[in-house]
């Protein structure tokens, strides 16, 4: 069993995969050939934006939204304590401060009352001065822009929304990487919407930073790549990601989707007296980049793990050590007691196998498992 079946995935695409893949090698067009453009325009259509800009991977698109906003030295970004290296990372790399966030319980997502109260703390300091939000759609459900909005506007700070696992997650009808200032996703193959090796994209409906967007991921070109006009990075998606993304892209959006609805359910269905399940809010939609269970404790969790491991059964957990605890960021003296949420998560969250092209003996034998592991 696979934890995400990207070859079963092929084998469904196969045909029009390989139709597309040899059109790029015969033309030899592998850098910013017409399928970057094409998927671009497919992809603004989708979520509803002005614009998109694709580049090498989903860390560079954060990355690059930070060096839009000129986010520096004395600026503090707030990101999720639990969530994938490079959400905070991204601040460090151009100068800034992050400054951690705990999470909803249920959703994992931030928590803006933990927010708040930092942003309060930071500006009682007086040292940094609050810039932006990272909100991060963790495992496929888009964070709550409603409550973030107000609080950015109510200290004046940017969104990015970190959509790297929540493309395809919507909240009504407006979808994911439209609810930042700046969004981004990334297409790296286990993602929701995956490529065959790094990829990425930004998305914002403001044409002068879409403009700069453009030029960063290019050696900061001015009206050619020899005119350098600002200090940028080498970041294009190259035209073979894009074309397999067009290949995936149609599937995703009109199958792939719905049939990950119904494996959560079944999932949620079987497992719902067993553990914790994930809990979508009402009105949301999740893409379901994971299907996460939390057990009572590390041992139970740590436990479950090696006995599904010994069945067969893949399993990952997303994430072991909280932001906060990274060395990378020891200088900064995050307070433990600030991530009480983030510190159990950590220790109790377990993701199982789960993919469009699973099937329902493959869940029953997950979910079995599981079962006779806790009630055992």
């Amino acid at each position: 069993m696979e934890f995400r079946d990207l070859k079963r995935q092929y084998q469904y695409l196969k045909s029009d995969m390989d139709i597309r893949i040899q059109e790029v090698i015969s033309q030899a067009n592998f850098i910013q050939g017409r399928q970057v453009a094409d998927l671009e325009t497919q992809l603004t259509d989708y979520t509803g934006t002005k614009h998109c800009v694709t580049c090498a991977n989903g860390t560079d698109a954060l990355q690059l939204a930070l060096m839009v906003w000129d986010i520096g030295e004395g600026d503090a970004v707030f990101v999720p304590d639990f969530t994938f290296f490079s959400s905070g990372e991204i601040v460090s790399a151009v100068n800034a401060v992050p400054v951690f966030v705990d999470i909803e319980p249920d959703t994992y997502n931030i928590d803006c009352d933990s927010l708040e109260a930092l942003i309060q703390k930071v500006i009682q300091e007086g040292r940094l001065q609050p810039k932006a939000i990272v909100a991060v759609d963790l495992f496929g459900q888009p964070a709550d822009y409603e409550r973030l909005r107000k609080i950015a506007e109510k200290y004046h700070m940017y969104i990015l929304e970190d959509a790297a696992q929540g493309f395809g997650g919507r909240i009504g009808e407006r979808k994911a990487c439209s609810f930042g200032d700046i969004s981004t996703t990334s297409f790296f193959p286990a993602k929701p919407l995956g490529c065959y090796g790094d990829g990425g994209a930004v998305f914002t409906d403001n044409d002068e930073w879409a403009a700069l967007l453009r030029s960063y991921c290019v050696h900061g070109k001015g009206s050619s790549k020899y005119d350098n006009v600002r200090i940028g990075m080498n970041s294009r998606l190259d035209t073979l990601q894009a074309a397999v993304l067009l290949a995936k892209f149609p599937v995703f959006a009109e199958k792939e989707l719905d049939w990950m609805q119904g494996i959560a359910a079944k999932y949620t269905e079987q497992l719902k007296d067993a553990v914790k399940t994930p809990v979508i809010k009402d009105g949301f939609y999740s893409s379901w980049a994971q299907y996460t269970i939390r057990l009572s404790d590390r041992a139970q969790r740590d436990g479950l793990q090696a006995y599904l491991k010994g069945q067969g059964i893949p399993s990952a957990v997303y994430y072991q050590k909280p932001m906060h605890r990274q060395a990378a960021f020891a200088g900064h003296g995050y307070d433990d007691g600030d991530y009480p949420v983030t510190n159990m998560c950590s220790e109790t969250v377990l993701s199982l196998p789960f993919h469009p092209y699973m099937t329902q003996e493959e869940i029953l034998m997950v979910c079995g498992a599981v079962k006779q592991y806790v009630k055992g």
